[in-house]
Formats: C-alpha cells, sequence, structure tokens
C-alpha cells in the first residue's frame, strides 16, 4: 500500500507536555521508590516495579519481510534481515502473586544487534531495540495524571495480602461484565479480572504511540503459527498450581516451536488517535494493523536457572532501549524515562548484579 497522504508525519510538535507533567512525573518515581522499598523487605530481594514475575525467558529470530512499501519500510524494518532476540513472558503486577490471581500478561522482546542513533544519548553504542507488550491495546491510565492516580492506589494496597488480592480480582471479574452489559465501561476492572488465558495464545500490544520512522505507529505481536493459534482463548487451570503459567509455557517448548507475526498500525489521525493519552483506542477502520515481520521461537528451556536469574535480576526491558527512528511518545511514555531507570538501579543494587545489555545472542543463557 503505498503513501497516500493519509499518514500524520512524524515531527517533534506531534508531543505535548501535559499540566504539570514534570511535578506529576516526580511523584510517581518518589511513590514506585517507596514501593519497591516495601517490597523488597518481604521478599528481602528487589523485583521489578512492575510485570515482576517471570513465565517464561525465550530466545528467538525475528525477521524482517522483504518487500514492505515506503511506509513500512522504516527504522529497524528499513531491509528484509533477521535478528536474534530475547524475549520475557509475564504478569503485570510489582509483587509476585499466585498465578490464580487475575492479571494482564506482558511479552517483552529485545532486538539484538540493531546500529544507528538512539533515543537516549546515555544508551549511545548499544545496539538493542526493545518494545514493550501487553495483552491489551490500551493502558487504562493513559496519560501522566491518570497514572498518578493509579499510582496512588497502588502504593496504597502494596502490602494487602495474598487473598485480599485474590478476592479483588475475582469481585473485578464478576463486577466488569455486569458493568459493560449496562453500557459503560471500566478498563480498570477488566484489567484487575483478567481471566487465566493461555499467554501464549494472547496478542500482544505496545498500547501507546512510538515513532516509525518518517511516521508515528504503535505495535502488535500476534500468534501465527497453529501451535499457538489453538491457544488462543484457552483458559489454563490455576487452582493449586501458584506457578500454572510458568508450567505451561515450559510445557509447550519443550517440544514445540511458536510463530508471531510483528504488525504496525500507522496514525492517520492525531484527533481519533491520539498520542498523549494512551488510554484511547486507536480504531482499525481508520488505520489497519499491517505486517512487517515474523518472530520464530524455536522448542528450548524456557525457564532454567541460569537463564531465570539472567532475565530477573540483570538484564532490564524499556521502550526507551531504542533506535531515535522507534522513540516512545506521549506523557505514559515520558514519566517511564525516570522511572525505569529508577526502578532499574534499585533492583540491580540491592541485588548486587550489575546492569548488562546484550551485544550478542550467546550472552543469554541457556
Amino acid at each position: 500500500m503505498a503513501n497516500d497522504g493519509s499518514y500524520v508525519l512524524y515531527s517533534d510538535s506531534i508531543e505535548a507536555l501535559q499540566p504539570n507533567e514534570a511535578e506529576l512525573s516526580d511523584k510517581i518515581v518518589a511513590s514506585i521508590s517507596r514501593v519497591n522499598a516495601k517490597i523488597f523487605d518481604k521478599h528481602l530481594h528487589a523485583i521489578r516495579n512492575a510485570h515482576a514475575k517471570s513465565h517464561g525467558v525465550l530466545k528467538g529470530v525475528l525477521s524482517i519481510y522483504g518487500g514492505l512499501d515506503a511506509t513500512l519500510s522504516q527504522g529497524l524494518f528499513k531491509a528484509p534481515r533477521e535478528y536474534p532476540i530475547v524475549a520475557r513472558l509475564s504478569s503485570a503486577p510489582g509483587d509476585i502473586h499466585d498465578d490464580h490471581i487475575g492479571a494482564p500478561k506482558g511479552m517483552a522482546m529485545k532486538v539484538i544487534g540493531v546500529e544507528g542513533p538512539r533515543s537516549l544519548l546515555s544508551q549511545n553504542g548499544d545496539v538493542t531495540q526493545d518494545f514493550l507488550m501487553v495483552n491489551a491495546p490500551t493502558i487504562p491510565f493513559g496519560h501522566v495524571a491518570s497514572y498518578w492516580e493509579m499510582q496512588q492506589k497502588l502504593e496504597k494496597h502494596a502490602e494487602d495480602s495474598e487473598l485480599a488480592t485474590r478476592l479483588t480480582s475475582e469481585v473485578a471479574g464478576k463486577v466488569a461484565p455486569l458493568i459493560r452489559r449496562m453500557g459503560l465501561d471500566d478498563p480498570t476492572l477488566d484489567a484487575l479480572g483478567a481471566p487465566n488465558r493461555h499467554i501464549l495464545g494472547e496478542t500482544f500490544y505496545s498500547m501507546a504511540a512510538i515513532r516509525y520512522g518518517d511516521y508515528i505507529a504503535k505495535i502488535s505481536l500476534a500468534p501465527l503459527s497453529e501451535s499457538v493459534r489453538r491457544l488462543t482463548g484457552t483458559i489454563v487451570e490455576t487452582e493449586g498450581n501458584p506457578s500454572a503459567f510458568r508450567d505451561k509455557v515450559a510445557e509447550f517448548f519443550r517440544n514445540e516451536t511458536a510463530e508471531y507475526e510483528l504488525r504496525v498500525q500507522l496514525c492517520v489521525d492525531l484527533e481519533r488517535m491520539p498520542v498523549e493519552d494512551a488510554s484511547v483506542e486507536w480504531p482499525e477502520s481508520l488505520s489497519p494493523w499491517r505486517p512487517v515481520g515474523k518472530v520464530i521461537f524455536p522448542a528450548q528451556n524456557s525457564f532454567g536457572p541460569e537463564r531465570r536469574v539472567y532475565a530477573d535480576d540483570i538484564l532490564s526491558f524499556s521502550p526507551w532501549h531504542s533506535l531515535a527512528d522507534h522513540r516512545p511518545l506521549g506523557s505514559i511514555m515520558r514519566v517511564r524515562v525516570k522511572a525505569y531507570a529508577t526502578s532499574g538501579e534499585f533492583r540491580h543494587r540491592m541485588n548486587a548484579r550489575a546492569p548488562h545489555e546484550p551485544r550478542d545472542i550467546s550472552e543469554i543463557p541457556d
């Protein structure tokens, strides 16, 4: 599909600082630091302030499709090529919970061997491009003000018992469908009451926008091979097994290969497809998802001890590990610069593990 002029061109003026953004960002980061300290005291081990629980760590390959038109041949996707990748599957909360507690699921993917100017000067010389995705197309708290509201609630309930968290999840799962039938919508309840579907059958989304070379886009990863498409929508039995997702992922990759398609959705209208509010879903009727590459994860040991420790205690994933051509956009992304850096520094310092950004896939333990 050739560019007919309908796609919004990227410029620095696309972003607009939000009211009190700097002050709210500082408050969010301070709150995250307090929560990190509380969770450390609970486990005597520092974990991520979001997506703390791993369900699998995968090595694979990203193959960029050939024959992409000029609107898609941007940044990382300028030419057909294969890149090694490492991906981490996770649950969204910033604590380690029983898998019976419903929660959004994530896939963070690090592409290795990516040369070019970086989004942050501090990462000059790095050769990685991260894509952080969750199994929902939007973030309920999609801008810095609503993020601050959510973070205050998270801090207030950071030390809730697992029983209380489980009950909240179960109640949310029952209430959210009733609210929708009344013609209302509550994405926070949806997130809290997320059903325990098989993580390998999910479609994952960047939720927030990124620069896509000359354009603006969101990123998505969708099941492609029958091996994972058949898992879409299937419910995982979690009762009595606090790590059911880890076991399901390990069982799958003992013998099978998974293939996913990487897709982009280009922005055509900043009013209906805003950059500054990631809680707004971009309509596919305006701009459909378009494939740009394929991700292949071969059979492997998805949760060996060395690989798990490397991913959980040493490796970092951030939307700001990126090429300048894929710079994160919007206030929810801007606050993540300091939030990710502060949380990561605490995790590495308290676990006495130096951070490391890989330059070769061989650095990821088997």
